[in-house]
């Protein structure tokens, strides 16, 4: 079975994550963060899992509610566990290990040999069953999914050592002295200088170890990769499963803006039109897109959304937006809305001197994400890049020259970030 950790308070993803958790933040214009760990284990035959979560969670765990039903003869479930005060514990998750621990009174009814850890956050698709596979071939206690590296990103990540496949030696985002940590990740990857293996957050354990560290061996270890793993390398066989795919950590807001409009490419690495590892998502009656002469170039349109915009590239239109004419639309992430505004709302709006929800006329928004409901009057210039200074604004947040417009916000006619 599986255990899907729902993520911490996501301070470096803020605003996103302002009134919702990491794995609920929404991606590609109709799909949520959960959705591809959930998708990666239907898509490997693995049908039981549960979410943890703790930090506003409501959207994520409505999102679960509505999206991931299975037949009444069927033992598949994705059930959520939220954490809970008990008479025994009056502590919130104090981290990953922790989480797990919390949760296993509620796991252990549940029988299965081996439990697989994910975390709720990341972009990737791999098939866990060849993971499992290789567990069992090698006889492993533990096996930790990484990833070949370069010198650069090394030390943004846990390194481990090998020989072999088993893992020798871990650190956790190492500074200084690389050259010792260096493994052989295959003549591949060395040819393009991923010379380290990177721990991607993903475990399978055998069952009963897991229930044994946790309760018995580690049961003050609050963390996985910084406590459990390492502690656990001499002691266990603890083997690494190379995996050379793509793979995102959505860790702050470049990271997620890169991933979502990389999607946009003729041929992107994350691949949303793969038959054979379909993303599942909640299935929304909607009706399809409406565009009236918009240029569109290398831009993902999601349902229900009315465009009479000039012009739309490289970005990511999502659901149920509205973009006005004479607008330009250029390598930004337009997440959309929950509700379409009916005439009457519309009427109201305007009769208060309200932008209607959406993208009004002839503006031009670049290097920008809006978040969900967003309202943005006519002539508004938004403009991201360099030039501009990070900054936490009533309105926006400005990240690395990304500018993102709070979930809600209104902007008047005329109004400009330059």
């Amino acid at each position: 079975m599986s255990v899907i950790l729902g993520g911490g308070a996501g301070t470096r993803l803020f605003p996103l994550t302002a009134t919702r958790s990491k794995p609920a933040v929404p991606i590609a214009g109709k799909y949520r963060l959960v959705d591809i760990p959930i998708s990666n284990c239907l898509n490997s035959g693995i049908n039981r899992m549960f979410v943890l979560t703790m930090y506003n969670s409501a959207s994520l765990n409505r999102h679960i509610k509505n999206t991931y039903h299975f037949s009444a003869f069927s033992k598949a479930f994705v059930d959520i566990l939220a954490a809970e005060q008990t008479p025994d514990n009056f502590k919130w998750f104090q981290g990953t290990a922790d989480a797990v621990r919390q949760c296993l009174r509620h796991i252990e009814p549940f029988e299965s040999e081996y439990v697989l850890i994910l975390s709720g956050d990341q972009l990737y698709q791999i098939d866990f069953q060849q993971m499992f596979e290789n567990h069992k071939r090698l006889g492993a206690d533990i096996t930790i999914a990484t990833i070949p590296v370069t010198e650069k990103d090394a030390s943004s990540f846990g390194i481990l050592k090998t020989e072999g496949d088993y893992i020798t030696s871990f650190v956790e985002k190492p500074k200084t002295g690389l050259e010792d940590w260096v493994s052989d990740t295959g003549e591949e990857m060395k040819a393009i200088g991923k010379n380290y293996l990177a721990s991607m957050g993903i475990y399978i354990f055998n069952r009963q170890l897991l229930f044994d560290l946790l309760l018995n061996e580690k049961k003050d270890a609050a963390d996985f990769g910084k406590e459990i793993i390492p502690q656990s390398i001499d002691k266990y066989k603890v083997v690494s499963y190379q995996y050379e795919g793509y793979w995102e950590d959505i860790g702050n807001i470049q990271a997620f803006f890169d991933a979502n409009l990389a999607l946009t490419a003729d041929l992107p690495e994350f691949n949303l039109f793969d038959t054979n590892n379909q993303i599942h998502t909640r299935p929304r009656m909607l009706p399809p897109a409406k565009i009236s002469g918009t240029t569109l170039d290398h831009a993902i349109i999601a349902e229900a959304t009315i465009i009479n915009a000039s012009r739309i590239e490289r970005s990511i239109v999502g659901i149920r937006a509205r973009i006005g004419h004479d607008t330009v639309i250029a390598n930004t992430y337009i997440m959309g809305s929950d509700y379409i505004e009916t005439l009457h709302q519309i009427e109201e709006d305007d009769q208060h001197g309200v932008p209607k929800i959406g993208i009004g006329d002839n503006c031009y928004i670049n290097n920008a994400i809006i978040d969900k409901n967003c309202r943005i009057g006519n002539n508004v210039r938004i403009n991201g890049g360099s030039h501009l200074t990070d900054g936490d604004f009533p309105l926006y947040v400005i990240k690395d020259g990304i500018i993102v417009v709070k979930k809600g916000s209104v902007l008047p006619d005329g109004f400009a970030i330059e």
